[in-house]
């Protein structure tokens, strides 16, 4: 946004505010938000890294190709469970798991 407009707006009583100040999010539900999208991208790129379609990780899995399309997403109704299982089913390890979870920032010193 160019400075005109932003000051515009500002002197109209509007403010820029961060996504998680606008939805009152705390810095640990960011944090969990973040763990489920990089988990997410996570499974989607070790299988086209494999060449498999979601339709073949489903298979694998023993479930649906929508459901992949949920983890893959991040949809809310999929469990962190389901997530490990999967990766770990695709032959992630643990420790490529832990390194994706322990890129994500809480915001303040634990």
């Amino acid at each position: 946004m160019n400075a005109t407009k932003r000051k515009r707006l500002e002197k109209a009583g509007w403010k820029e505010v961060t996504v998680q100040e606008l939805l009152g999010l705390t810095d640990e539900e960011v944090a969990f938000i973040d763990m489920r999208l990089s988990l997410a991208d996570c499974v989607k790129n070790r299988r086209q890294k494999l060449g498999l379609t979601q339709q073949q990780v489903a298979k694998r899995i023993g479930s649906s190709q929508a459901r992949v399309a949920k983890i893959e997403s991040a949809d809310p109704s999929v469990s962190l469970d389901l997530f490990f299982s999967t990766l770990l089913k695709l032959g992630a390890t643990c420790s490529q798991i832990g390194r994706v979870i322990g890129k994500v920032s809480t915001g303040h010193a634990a």
